[in-house]
Formats: structure tokens, sequence, C-alpha cells
């Protein structure tokens, strides 16, 4: 049977429970990940994947980067953000960022296998004790902001990113093995995208929304 479902996180018992709480709802076809770039390898070989479970905070993975890099990429796959950092800004970021919930690792695992079922059936789900304090921190720029990735092709995600990290054309042109001409009109269409002036506040703005 192919895979419905990522459980992506470091902790090998906490993949053990969540694994547990959601066997109720999906069966046993549950793929698991300790590091980002093994769940982008398992959703590039698994096209069945429906659901991501990703924590804010894992090995190749800082912040919100994650939850954009699979959103761009792979616009078909729902993400549940999993975490113990309970900040309603952060989780209100992610929401606007396009995760279809946010689980604190505190909640009871039935929860856990509530909030799987209504975000498969097509809702956003959040702790009824979080909800309150998100609609208080709705932020205008965040929502921009994702809008606006949302417009980059998968490719110049990849080069926003490096750009971020602070690579010359040549560095990152080196990195996706292309040709420098090619990165520049990435970088172009990039600072179109994003309206911003140059590169350096396109990463600067990248690293302050995504939380790096």
């Amino acid at each position: 049977m192919s895979a419905r479902v990522i459980i992506a996180d470091d902790h090998p018992l906490f993949r053990a429970a969540m694994q547990h709480a959601i066997q109720s709802v999906l069966g046993s076809d549950i793929l698991e990940a300790a590091d980002f770039p093994n769940t982008l390898a398992l959703l590039e070989s698994n096209n069945s994947i429906e659901l991501v479970f990703l924590d804010l905070n894992m090995p190749g993975n800082q912040g919100l980067t994650g939850l954009s890099t699979i959103r761009n990429n792979f616009p078909g796959v729902l993400v549940i953000m999993v975490s113990a950092e309970e900040n309603p800004a952060i989780i209100r970021r992610a929401i606007d960022f396009g995760a279809s919930g946010y689980i604190p690792k505190s909640a009871p695992l039935d929860l856990i296998a509530e909030a799987v079922q209504q975000v498969l059936d097509g809702e956003q789900w959040l702790p009824e004790d979080i909800k309150p304090l998100i609609d208080n921190t709705d932020n205008e720029q965040d929502k921009c902001f994702a809008r606006k990735l949302e417009q980059l092709t998968p490719h110049q995600f990849k080069v926003l990113k490096l750009l971020a990290d602070g690579l010359l054309n040549k560095q990152i042109a080196f990195e996706l093995n292309v040709q420098e001409t090619t990165i520049k009109q990435h970088v172009s269409a990039i600072l179109r995208k994003l309206e911003v002036i140059n590169r350096t506040q396109a990463g600067v703005v990248f690293r302050q929304i995504m939380g790096e």
C-alpha cells in the first residue's frame, strides 16, 4: 500500500507516539523521517503522500523554511506543524504560510487523531485554547510576503534560500549545477516578485519572516 503520511521529527519516541495516535485514522501506511532532507526525499519518491507532520525545528529545517519549501514544491501536500513552541505569533505565521494545522507537543494523543481527520476533511485545525490568541496576532506583512512567495517557481525558491544564506550567483550556480546567467535571471525574477530592490534586502526579509 502506498504511504499517505510522513511524520518528520528527530525524536524517535515522539514519532512512535504520533504513529500510535494517528493509526486509527490512517492505518499503517505511514513513513518517518528524522531530518528535513530525508523528508524531501520521501516526498519526491512517494507521490501518494497527502499529509506531512513537520517539526518546526529539526535537522535541516529552521523556522518556517521547511513549511514553505514543501508548500512551494508539493502544493498538493497538506502540512501540519508540530512543535513544543506555543508562541501565538509563530503559530499565526505558520498558518499564514500555508500550514493546515499546528499541534503543540503538549497536546493529548486523542486530539492529534481529531486534528488529522479535520485536516483531511479540508479544514484547518488548531487547539481550542490557542484560537483566540491567534486571532490577536494577525499580521498583514506576513500574509503579504506569503502571497509573494507563492508566485516563485520551485527553482526560484531554491535560489532565494541560497541567496538568503549569503551565497553569490557563481556559488548558487555551482550548487544547483546550472549556468550563472540562469541564476541571474532567477534573481531578477525573485526581486520583481518579492518587490524588493536588491538581493540583500530579499535575503534579510526571507530570514526575518521565516524565523531563521
